[in-house]
């Protein structure tokens, strides 16, 4: 699906309202003077409040699937508006999906 790009000023939150910290091992391609982030990037999670019953279990990563498919940095597409990112606890269990607020709007990929 077509999107505008998401880049390292973009923001992310988990389903809970915690944070993701936007770092990518792009170094090379930019979107509005941003790294663009990668499908393989994996990005962690600062805040989240989630509770299951009495026992605290906060979302500490995202994995991302659906980068662009013709829009690549060394062969790994870029993440994308339509990008999915799954939210997992500690122990591995994925909590939701991840909230994409805001991306850059100049650069489109599909």
């Amino acid at each position: 699906m077509p999107g505008n790009q998401l880049t390292t000023n973009s923001q992310v939150l988990c389903p809970h309202g915690g944070q993701a910290i936007l770092l990518t091992a792009n170094t090379g391609v930019l979107a509005e003077n941003a790294p663009v982030l990668l499908e393989s990037d994996v990005h962690l999670v600062a805040g989240c409040p989630f509770t299951v019953g009495l026992k605290y279990s906060p979302c500490v990563r995202i994995e991302w699937s659906a980068g662009s498919s013709q829009v690549t940095v060394n062969g790994t597409g870029t993440l994308v508006q339509s990008s999915i990112g799954q939210c997992i606890n500690a122990e591995g269990t994925p909590q939701g999906v991840a909230m994409i607020v805001n991306t850059q709007l100049k650069a489109v990929a599909q």
